[in-house]
């Protein structure tokens, strides 16, 4: 693959593949990631296995976008700000050669090949105005070649069979009889009613049928959405359109060969987050890919046909305020995160 070519997701994919692996663990290693933290568990989770695993290629080919975009973000954080402050005025839009002189200065001060690949790989999958300059260097630069995912998939340790030591396994045995015990014991008792109460400004459900009037009330929580520093500092997760389902015209992660005077679609969408003229949207898509997800609710959101949502996020600029097709239920919202 050119590394012209490819959607925004896959260069952050491609990008963290070329970082030396003991520079991403040392990085990984780094962060709290304890549930006391409140991390999402689509990042959470990914995170805790590569710092246990230390399998950077499984992690960086096979993790969810979000979580793998989250480490390159850290890693490119120092350099940013050394190009934003190299560019000066030109920063928020630069030519070509400005940001490759600024670049060729960072490196005379000392910046390592990791340092410019998670900075141009960042830049793309963020859709900064230069991400095509980036492209470019990545092309024409020695030595900053980027591996295709292809390339790297087969060495992923999640490809081959798990190995569990037999006493492990004799634990687990044995810590799910002890478990199953417990439940017997439990469901000889008479029940009683249960109220749980209901945290401040979360949302509750009371799941009582005809046949079972027991008074259980169950407490579903919307999961907060995690934003990467740069989409925290231009939109809101707590806009009134959160969580919802609009059309809107989503732009397509790269060229397409057949239509390529056509840049964006327009299309379903979640907004994750948003403000006044901007929203940070998933796209909902007919068929399915790698970096896509069932979409649950597409029926009773009132689409016509199976729709997958992308796990890549987009920052989409608003005329006028869309109407909203439908919202998302809090466990709907929680099973995409």
């Amino acid at each position: 693959m050119s590394p012209t070519q490819g959607s925004p997701a896959e260069f952050v994919r491609r990008g963290l593949l070329k970082i030396d692996s003991e520079r991403v663990l040392s990085v990984v290693d780094s962060l709290d990631l304890r549930a006391s933290n409140k991390v999402s568990p689509v990042v959470g989770v990914p995170l805790r296995n590569l710092q246990q695993r230390r399998d950077v290629v499984a992690f960086a080919t096979s993790a969810p976008i979000v979580a793998v975009r989250a480490v390159l973000e850290l890693l490119a954080v120092g350099p940013l700000d050394q190009v934003v402050a190299a560019l000066g005025e030109s920063a928020d839009d630069p030519s070509f050669e400005e940001l490759a002189a600024a670049l060729d200065a960072m490196i005379a001060e000392g910046i390592t090949t990791d340092d410019v690949v998670a900075l141009l790989t960042f830049a793309i999958g963020e859709g900064f105005p230069a991400s095509a300059h980036c492209r470019r260097l990545l092309e024409e630069r020695e030595g900053l070649e980027l591996p295709t995912l292809g390339e790297t998939t087969s060495a992923s340790t999640l490809l081959l069979p798990k190995q569990v030591d037999p006493a492990v396994r004799d634990q687990r045995r044995a810590r799910r009889e002890l478990e199953k015990q417990k439940k017997k014991a439990t469901a000889a008792r008479p029940t009683r009613p249960v109220r749980v109460k209901r945290p401040h400004g979360s949302e509750t459900k009371a799941l009582t049928s005809g046949s079972d009037r027991s008074g259980v009330e169950v407490v579903i929580s919307r999961r907060p959405v995690v934003l990467t520093p740069a989409e925290s500092s231009r939109v809101n997760p707590h806009h009134p359109l959160a969580g919802s389902l609009i059309v809107v015209e989503v732009p397509f992660g790269e060229v397409d060969p057949v239509i390529p005077e056509q840049h964006a679609k327009e299309r379903p969408a979640l907004v994750v987050a948003a403000n006044e003229v901007e929203v940070l949207v998933r796209g909902v898509y007919s068929s399915p890919s790698p970096e896509r997800q069932l979409f649950q609710p597409w029926r009773r959101l009132g689409l016509n046909h199976v729709s997958y949502i992308s796990d890549e996020r987009v920052l989409v600029s608003l005329e006028v305020r869309p109407s909203p097709i439908g919202r998302l239920g809090d466990d709907e919202w929680n099973s995409l995160l």
